[in-house]
């Protein structure tokens, strides 16, 4: 199976997870929490070359579990919260095996630590590549049978019986025969100082009674009454505010400043040059932007001064003649190519897209002389302390970072820009400053989705099958720069992702990668990172195979999955939900998709109308999807929702263009969202599984655009191969 960079990223620098379970190094430590309760700690495999790790008596907990006398239930978690409902699923995972309601469970952000937290698909303390329920599924449920097994043995111990004639309900020990019971809470301390059992049994899947049934969100009721505290939010005594203007071409420095009038700007209190940058510190956001907005900055643009985007295609259409590093070759392509009764070419375009999350980027810094605190939201808690050291000059152990809620992730908050810009102003500044992005600057200067440039191409035989396959990707290596050890030998997993390993039976396919940088734009994951890509061309170019064997969409998908029975079952389950066949009015048609990414299997059917006038209305979309064990199907039909709609505002609308070197969009009127009048429908069916979990958080991203545009081509006869989706091609004439 076709891994993800993260994951490979973990094969050479972790213990590999046993498909089993969990590895020799992975256990469980009890001890006494300094409340006088139970702490149990997981230990998870830890990054090779760390002293300890060849120490089987050592442990490095990645997740800690405190059982207080008061009976509260404490999970301290590395992953992060940023609406994907990771601090309601995790905790239903504790709740079920240690038999307590979720309510009962409390969640604290943990601080940057990879030996602690470190995430054990990946090897360090990151949330991404939808792998939160995924990689703690078992370690946590295995925390919270243990910790029950020691609350009752402590009570069968307390009352002189057999731990076999005791059972756990709801936060107590009851004895079967007598009917004593004993709350968690005035155990815990006895159950600290027991021996840890060796083995504890999981539950089997027909005795779960909260994993697989909807649950409402624990940090849903701070979201609605305002106590939530996202990174924007906090306050200190004596804060001060800044915001920036970075330089308006990627690449280019500060020639001159004229700080006269910003300085006259009541609130003001200082302005701060940077390289490439000039920072405006007042004592309120509204002196900050006027300071800055009456700046008088002059650029050294450098060499990007003129670059447009037809010069990032020419480059990559250039570059995409070569052949590149190979992701996946089987069969002998070019005899079953020239031997194929069809053929069929085409190229495929996808532009750069910004990530827009609805919290701009912002970071509060309390830099001293011997010490720095950090407030932040951020998906990689770790690598931002990291980042905030090494800007300030301090040793790792002096920079303190507190997490907090995201409001939006989507890939930007893989990033530390934010932390370094913000700990390089607070270098200027007495005292703590919060540095917040406007939403130009957020938008003008984020890390762009790629632009990717695609050659496809496909020999058919007599029956319509694909017998050759050739998919070409050229772009920016996002890999390359965020995580080095997985870019071997030229190839970048993550870029041929949805690619390399697509669904269907073919025969004899070859999927290669070709590198080429964008000059001087920088480059991010963002939401369903390679895949959202990927799918768009995979299922736009299985769509034309199908229109060439004059064979219907799904009929056609259906007879290459015969030997991918969960791929067909949710292919099937969308198209008998959404009526495939069935008739609609005029100006109107269905298409599909199918794909198989971060361990789940979905399909989407959009029902799409075109106007004369080109305009494209999403109308429903209808999705199944196969994710292995469910934890909380809200949450999963909240994730598909989220995702599809995120996705339907790409394919309409996202674009990042670039003239005379600098970004043309700057805000929502430019760079639109799905407004809400314009959502469509949305159905999400979820096929019962007793796999292992899969990933929900991106999956949805990558397979609406390609059901639209093929349901565009079934409604006008138009294919289009580039997006976002230009209505002037779709005009009847």
């Amino acid at each position: 199976m076709f891994l993800h960079p993260f994951t490979c990223l973990r094969d050479t620098l972790v213990d590999p997870l046993p498909e089993s379970g969990l590895s020799r190094r992975t256990f469980l430590k009890a001890g006494v929490a300094a409340t006088g309760g139970l702490l149990l700690s997981i230990s998870l495999p830890r990054l090779i070359g760390d002293a300890e790790a060849a120490d089987a008596d050592s442990f490095a907990p990645s997740a800690f579990i405190r059982i207080g006398r008061d009976g509260s239930v404490t999970l301290i978690i590395g992953q992060v919260e940023m609406g994907q409902g990771t601090y309601t699923a995790l905790p239903m995972l504790i709740a079920e095996e240690l038999e307590v309601e979720l309510n009962q469970v409390q969640v604290e952000h943990a601080p940057p630590d990879d030996k602690l937290f470190g995430n054990p698909l990946i090897g360090f303390q990151v949330t991404g590549a939808s792998t939160s329920v995924r990689a703690f599924w078992e370690p946590l449920r295995r925390a919270g049978a243990t910790a029950r097994t020691m609350l009752v043995t402590a009570a069968a111990n307390n009352w002189n019986v057999e731990p076999t004639s005791c059972r756990a309900e709801k936060g107590e020990v009851i004895h079967i025969a007598s009917g004593r019971r004993t709350r968690y809470g005035a155990l815990a301390a006895d159950a600290a100082k027991l021996p840890m059992p060796e083995y504890v049994a999981l539950k089997s899947p027909a005795d779960l009674k909260l994993i697989g049934t909807p649950a409402k969100r624990l940090d849903t009721p701070q979201k609605v009454d305002g106590t939530a505290v996202y990174g924007i939010d906090v306050k200190l005594p004596g804060m001060k505010i800044a915001t920036l203007a970075a330089s308006p071409v990627f690449g280019g420095r500060v020639r001159s400043v004229d700080d006269t009038k910003a300085k006259a700007v009541r609130g003001v209190q200082k302005i701060v040059r940077l390289d490439d940058a000039v920072a405006v510190v007042a004592d309120h956001m509204g002196a900050a932007r006027k300071g800055l907005a009456a700046l008088d900055i002059q650029w050294d643009e450098g060499p990007n001064a003129t670059l447009g985007t037809a010069d990032v295609v020419r480059q990559l259409e250039s570059a995409s003649q070569r052949a590149g590093a190979i992701a996946r070759r089987e069969g002998d392509v070019d005899k079953a190519m020239a031997n194929a009764v069809t053929k069929v070419e085409a190229v495929y375009q996808l532009p750069f897209l910004a990530h827009a999350a609805l919290e701009p980027m912002n970071c509060l810094v309390d830099l001293r002389k011997d010490s720095c605190e950090v407030w932040v939201g951020t998906q990689v808690l770790s690598r931002a302390q990291a980042a905030a050291a090494q800007t300030a000059g301090l040793p790792l152990e002096k920079v303190r970072v507190h997490n907090h809620l995201l409001g939006g992730g989507f890939g930007r908050r893989l990033e530390i820009d934010g932390v370094v810009r913000a700990v390089q102003i607070a270098k200027h500044v007495d005292g703590p400053v919060k540095v917040v992005w406007t939403r130009e600057e957020d938008i003008q200067h984020d890390m762009y989705r790629p632009y990717y440039f695609d050659r496809m191409a496909a020999g058919l035989d007599e029956q319509g099958k694909p017998v050759a396959w050739k998919h070409r990707v050229t772009g920016s290596s996002v890999t390359a720069r965020w995580l080095p050890p997985a870019f071997k030998n030229g190839l970048d997993n993550d870029a041929v992702d949805g690619a390399a390993e697509p669904p269907y039976a073919l025969p004899n396919i070859l999927v290669d990668y070709v590198r080429q940088e964008p000059p001087g734009i920088p480059t991010a994951f963002w939401r369903s990172v390679g895949p959202s890509h990927n799918i768009f061309v995979v299922e736009s170019f299985i769509d034309e195979l199908a229109a060439a064997a004059k064979q219907d969409p799904v009929a056609y998908r259906r007879n290459l999955l015969d030997k991918n029975p969960r791929a067909k079952a949710v292919l099937e389950l969308a198209a008998e939900k959404a009526g495939w066949g069935q008739p609609l009015p005029n100006g109107a048609a269905r298409g599909v998709s199918v794909e198989f990414i971060f361990g789940s299997y979905m399909a989407q059917v959009a029902e799409v109308f075109v106007s004369k006038a080109g305009e494209v209305r999403v109308q429903r979309l209808v999705c199944a999807v196969d994710c292995g064990t469910v934890v909380n199907p809200d949450t999963v039909r909240a994730q598909a929702e989220s995702a599809i709609v995120f996705g339907i505002t790409a394919a309409l609308y996202g674009e990042i263009t670039l003239k005379n070197g600098r970004v043309e969009q700057s805000n929502f009127h430019n760079y639109r969202l799905l407004r809400i009048n314009e959502a469509p429908i949305v159905e999400v069916y979820i096929v019962q599984s007793a796999e292992s979990p899969g990933g929900m958080g991106e999956p949805g991203t990558a397979a609406v655009a390609p059901a639209i545009t093929n349901a565009i081509f079934a409604a006008t006869g138009k294919r289009l191969r580039r997006l976002p989706i230009d209505p002037a091609q779709l005009r009847s004439t």
